[in-house]
């Protein structure tokens, strides 16, 4: 097994952990906050979308699916169009009122682009350098499996929301 197959079944592991995350639940319940500033499951989902699609695009040299294909005006959210989430304040993650469809369906989008990319890719490539403001500096193989190790972790939290919710 290559490096690119084995990124594609991590990519396919987080589409996997992003829909049992929202199954079943209502715009109520991904909007949930279990603290005062808690992030919520919608804002959680939507931000590790983001970043995916923010991140993978700039390595393939795409646009982002974000606004290539008209996701950001469905969301219809007051935020930047190069917003990822990233320094978000508590009223940023409470503007997130969205429901599942849209939610998987922007994330299945990304994961689509991400995977179809990926699957262009030989082992050698993943060596090239795709960002050099970092000591040492980062390969398109370590960018992508930190792109995946992020997903992970939202999606993780995501995950422990819904078990509050659902106890």
């Amino acid at each position: 097994m290559g490096g690119a197959e084995i990124l594609i079944d991590a990519f396919g592991r987080v589409r996997g952990l992003v829909h049992d995350v929202v199954r079943d639940l209502g715009q109520e319940q991904l909007a949930h906050r279990v603290g005062p500033e808690a992030n919520t499951i919608a804002w959680l989902v939507w931000h590790l979308a983001r970043n995916e699609d923010d991140h993978v695009a700039d390595v393939a040299g795409t646009e982002q699916v974000w606004t290539a294909d008209g996701w950001m005006e469905r969301f219809g959210l007051p935020f930047d169009p190069g917003s990822t989430g990233f320094g978000h304040t508590t009223e940023d993650v409470a503007a997130v009122r969205v429901d599942r469809d849209l939610l998987t369906g922007y994330y299945d989008a990304v994961n689509r682009r991400s995977v179809e990319y990926v699957a262009g890719l030989t082992d050698p490539e993943m060596d090239r350098i795709v960002d050099t403001t970092w000591d040492p500096p980062v390969t398109l193989g370590v960018r992508l499996v930190s792109v995946i190790g992020d997903d992970l972790q939202h999606a993780g939290q995501a995950a422990f929301i819904r078990g509050i919710l659902l106890r």
